[in-house]
């Protein structure tokens, strides 16, 4: 029996438009988040800047002015450390969607051709047996070369994507320790 019947043909379609809307549906998800990450991010910004516009207005003497603008510096950094860690849990859930996605087609594509292997197997003629070996053989060795290059290639995108969060985990938490420092200073 052939994997190419229309009925497997028309339901492996259906299974590829599915699976586009559901990234295409993940990845409006994902900006629709974004969206709603800046206009909260925006008008949180207005607000305080009009409290702090406010609040200098206020001030009577230099040392204050600056105490409270060194306060605002310190707040902002924490706001923007805030900030980019919410926007890249957003985007490692839209990605994590994707690999999910590519997992499950590269295990249904393994899936596909092990059938349709079997299929051409069953229906071998009579003395091709030393030909299907040898073509068992190169598919097999093909399939676990390609899982190993596969594996690899994850393991080494998970580490470069941990990298360069910590990277920017390290840079937001120094930024932060080098302007608390400056406020602190500008206090004494």
């Amino acid at each position: 029996m052939s994997s190419f019947t229309p009925e497997n043909v028309i339901a492996s379609q259906k299974a590829g438009v599915d699976t586009t809307f559901g990234l295409a549906t993940q990845v409006v998800g994902g900006f629709e988040k974004l969206v709603d990450l800046n206009v909260r991010t925006v008008r949180t910004a207005l607000d305080e800047h009009q409290a702090l516009l406010a609040k200098t207005f206020s001030v009577r003497d230099p040392q204050e002015f600056f105490a409270l603008q060194n306060q605002h510096l310190q707040n902002s950094a924490q706001r923007v450390q805030a900030y980019w860690t919410s926007v890249n849990e957003i985007t490692t859930g839209v990605r994590g969607g994707y690999i999910e996605a590519a997992q499950d087609q590269i295990e249904k594509s393994q899936r596909n051709a092990q059938a349709f292997f079997e299929s051409l197997v069953s229906n071998a003629p009579v003395g091709s047996e030393a030909v299907v070996t040898a073509w068992k053989t190169a598919i097999d060795a093909a399939t676990q070369s390609a899982n190993s290059a596969y594996e690899a290639a994850k393991k080494a995108a998970k580490q470069v994507v941990e990298t360069a969060q910590n990277d920017a985990t390290i840079a937001n938490q120094t930024a932060v320790r080098a302007v608390s420092s400056k406020t602190a200073s500008a206090k004494k």
